[in-house]
């Protein structure tokens, strides 16, 4: 029984699955570089809305920045006036 199982593995069945086992391998790797551009594609596109996200509260802070130094001003000349008219 065992004679004929290693009279069966010839040259050509294991040329055979030799060629099968590189197809996966190949069908692998290809399916590994699918799935790195897609990464790539999903971080170049999420990098892109972050900035933008970052851009948009960046502005806010600039116009809270100007707001806070106009009421400031604001409060500063109120103050003045406070004390020019109370000497």
């Amino acid at each position: 029984m065992m004679e004929s199982m290693r009279e069966s593995w010839t040259d050509r069945r294991l040329d055979d699955l030799n060629e099968k086992v590189d197809r996966g391998f190949e069908r692998i790797d290809a399916d590994l570089r699918g799935q790195r551009l897609e990464t790539r594609t999903e971080f170049t596109a999420l990098r892109g809305e972050m900035k933008a996200g970052f851009e948009r509260v960046d502005e806010r802070f600039d116009g809270l920045h100007r707001l806070l130094i106009q009421f400031c001003g604001l409060m500063l000349a109120a103050l003045i006036g406070l004390i020019a008219t109370q000497l």
